[in-house]
């Protein structure tokens, strides 16, 4: 009966972690990265490798080796996987980050300005907040009445 509780009170708690937004979240973040991470190979792979080849008059990065005393260094494949990268990158950046940053940016709500003036309680003019005399209605104003429930304009 004891091991019965502690399976379902460790279910309970796993469920729970498991169902967190963030646990959930990271997961649909990295299954859309693997996708996108192929989109982009094959972008990299098919587009820009042949155009840059082309250029370099190298139908294929994968085919440039170098060997040194037998060893073979496939710089190809390096200079693949490296314009696979800048690339990812670049996209990331400028389609992701860049948006997001501007998005984030529009939705922050700058915060209040200090007030600079209160109503007089006499006549209900705005007045400077630091004013101790009223210039609409000459009433003297005590200089540490400082009226919180005054309206702001």
């Amino acid at each position: 009966m004891e091991i019965e509780k502690r399976a379902v009170s460790a279910f309970s708690g796993f469920k729970q972690f498991i169902l967190r937004g963030n646990v959930v979240d990271l997961a649909v973040g990295v299954v859309f990265g693997a996708a996108f991470s192929g989109l982009v190979n094959a972008i990299v792979k098919d587009l820009f490798t042949p155009l840059i080849a082309a250029i370099f008059t190298q139908p294929d990065f994968s085919a440039i080796q170098v060997t040194v005393r037998g060893s073979k260094f496939a710089i190809g494949d390096f200079m693949n996987t490296f314009l696979s990268f800048i690339l990812l990158a670049v996209v990331v950046y400028f389609f992701i980050v860049l948006p997001m940053n501007a998005l984030i940016e529009r939705s922050r709500k700058q915060p209040p300005a200090d007030p600079t003036t209160k109503k007089c309680p006499e006549c209900k003019s705005e007045i400077p907040i630091d004013a101790t005399r009223c210039k609409f209605c000459s009433v003297q104003l005590s200089a540490t009445v400082h009226n919180p429930d005054a309206v702001i304009s």
